[in-house]
């Protein structure tokens, strides 16, 4: 795709970027070799983006040639929308608090070019604005009375940048003109728009980074405008028609408060926040299984006033779980009387209800993959190195973190493993779920239902290829159709 920058006058223009041209506004509103250009992408850095004005025309004329301008119209009409500026003063209020804070003075302005700061101590404020606004150069003024209030958010031109920022506002530029993907949607006819959640700090993510381009490239293919998206950018949901969590899910953390965000706007979701409450909960978890009749190793809600009883009907050893814990973290194995009450008073001072289960050995566990009821994958996770869980965080060496895995076609699922991960699916509801499902002595048990399962390059993928990633993104176009 071609690139070039716009600006009033190129003569002037102070920075170096490569492979992409430097044209006025006056070329590319009246050269007709600019409105038979079929694709290019239009980074409009003209100094004035006043309604009627050139710097309004590069960005309105580009939308009507099917270009992909930046910023776009609607970018441009939001920086003059005075009641927008209220929205994104209260959304942003803790964040520009915190940021502030040690300011002294009562009056601060933010210069943020290319979404960032000169000081980094500013960055996370100015990626917020820009990803908000998506306009390059942009001042915003602040002032404290008893808080810190936004008294105006405006473009600025280049000739407006202090002389002091000029050499990191150049490095800016090249950061910012060496990416493949910006910000904005395409303004293409996509069928719908894809907010894929990640968390770039997650310590145990769900899809690694092949997995996530995977997800890009192949919506591209369906005709799915899709966009990583961060815990940051919750004012910016409604813009998109459907969201993937890919983050590490819990009801305290962001992903709950998007997938809720996402329900209410009617946004297509996987998953859904019922998914999240029910199985990030250990508790809920022992109790529905038991309930349907679902066998699982022997397993007690511990209180304060059972802690012997479980004992004698667990025996030792025997694991013990956190409600909320995820990927093996809050997931103990007491071997002795006094480790078990050692541990478990513990862990009760944290919640009123942990989970004690019989301790079940084996070489491997069975991950089955179940969309919206069916299944879609299915592999055998090994034990980590050395230990008794598939993820041994405490492993000195990366590597020994986890074992090793075997993705297989679902016909060589034992049927009985098969129907127990489907019928343990159906009682979350609609959704993506990993069912963990160990054999022992020929007989399966459930382990673990999860909301939010792996989807990794080379490991749930290994048989299946790119049909694990489309399954899941023709999931969230059904759901679309039919208005779920």
């Amino acid at each position: 795709m071609n690139k070039y920058i716009v600006v009033n006058q190129p003569e002037k223009w102070n920075f170096s970027i490569e492979n992409i041209k430097v044209i006025s506004s006056q070329e590319y509103l009246t050269n007709p070799e600019y409105s038979l250009l079929k694709k290019a992408r239009i980074f409009n850095l003209c100094k004035d983006y006043s309604y009627q004005s050139k710097g309004y025309y590069v960005s309105l004329l580009a939308e009507a040639r099917g270009h992909l301008p930046i910023p776009t119209i609607k970018n441009i009409v939001d920086l003059k929308a005075l009641t927008l500026v209220k929205i994104v003063s209260d959304e942003f209020d803790d964040i520009i608090q915190q940021s502030l804070k040690n300011i002294k003075s009562q009056d601060f302005t933010l210069s943020i070019y290319f979404g960032q700061n000169v000081a980094h101590k500013y960055k996370e404020l100015s990626v917020l604005f820009y990803k908000h606004f998506q306009v390059p150069f942009l001042r915003i003024k602040f002032n404290h009375t008893t808080k810190w209030n936004i008294l105006s958010i405006k473009a600025i031109s280049e000739s407006e940048i202090p002389l002091e920022h000029k050499e990191s506002v150049q490095e800016f530029a090249n950061q910012y003109f060496s990416k493949k993907r910006y910000d904005i949607p395409k303004l293409n006819r996509s069928d719908f728009d894809l907010a894929i959640l990640v968390n770039p700090k997650d310590p145990a993510p769900p899809s690694n980074a092949k997995a996530l381009k995977k997800f890009i490239d192949l919506a591209e293919k369906m005709n799915i405008y899709a966009e990583i998206i961060d815990p940051k950018d919750l004012s910016r949901l409604s813009s998109f028609d459907a969201l993937f969590i890919r983050q590490s899910t819990e009801v305290n953390n962001e992903t709950y408060a998007f997938a809720r965000k996402a329900q209410r706007e009617g946004l297509a979701i996987i998953d859904y926040p019922d998914a999240i409450l029910k199985c990030c909960n250990k508790v809920y978890m022992a109790e529905a299984l038991q309930n349907a009749n679902i066998n699982t190793p022997k397993t007690i809600i511990v209180h304060k006033d059972n802690k012997q009883m479980v004992l004698d009907k667990v025996g030792l050893p025997c694991v013990l779980k956190a409600p909320d814990s995820t990927f093996s973290f809050g997931v103990k194995k007491a071997k002795t009387e006094a480790e078990y009450y050692e541990l478990v008073s513990e862990m009760l001072k944290e919640s009123d209800l942990i989970i004690a289960q019989e301790f079940c050995p084996s070489d491997y566990d069975w991950r089955i993959g179940i969309l919206d009821d069916k299944p879609f994958f299915a592999c055998k996770y090994y034990m980590a190195k050395g230990h008794w869980q598939i993820y041994n965080w405490n492993a000195k060496k990366k590597d020994d973190q986890d074992g090793d895995a075997d993705c297989l076609p679902i016909e060589s699922v034992p049927k009985k493993v098969l129907n127990m991960a489907i019928k343990s699916a159906k009682l979350i509801g609609k959704g993506l779920y990993g069912v963990d499902i160990k054999v022992v002595n020929k007989v399966p048990m459930v382990i673990e239902i999860n909301d939010n399962p792996n989807i990794d390059f080379g490991v749930e993928d290994a048989y299946y290829g790119d049909l694990v990633y489309t399954e899941i993104l023709s999931a969230l176009k059904k759901r679309i159709d039919s208005n779920e």
